[in-house]
């Protein structure tokens, strides 16, 4: 696996946790600094705080092209993953959109549901093509 690979799986550990926990997931950053021998790649906390700068809006894009499913109706995982693929998608310039993309099927196989990947797939894929529009 990649250095990013397994930034952007170290990310979802974080984001996930704190989700889950309603924690801020910056916190978790520097708790896993300080408690752990933990090694946080910077594109790690790069990542990290652009999903929580951007969460806002992401959520928005999210909500309106989820057909059928709502952000509290999805897996908590996948609402990571699909935070993560979207602001790579549209927020950060350096990973090309189909890796941004690519990455977050391969996560979603591996750490989600059967159907996960392929949702995922159809959501970022659907972003991927109004991509010019989202960020007028």
């Amino acid at each position: 696996m990649s250095a990013r690979g397994k930034a952007r799986r170290r990310a979802l550990d974080i984001l996930f946790e704190a989700e889950q926990r309603g924690t801020d997931p910056e916190a978790g950053v520097s708790s896993r600094r300080t408690s752990t021998e933990q090694v946080i790649n910077p594109y790690t906390v790069e990542i990290i705080q652009g999903v929580v700068a951007e969460q806002e809006r992401i959520d928005e894009i999210l909500s309106s092209y989820a057909q059928g499913w709502t952000l509290d109706r999805m897996p908590a995982v996948d609402r990571a993953i699909l935070r993560i693929g979207t602001w790579e998608l549209l927020f950060n310039d350096d990973v090309p959109d189909r890796v941004a993309v690519s990455e977050a099927v391969t996560i979603a196989k591996e750490l989600s549901t059967d159907d996960s990947p392929d949702f995922v797939n159809g959501l970022l894929g659907r972003l991927q093509q109004l991509k010019p529009t989202l960020l007028d």
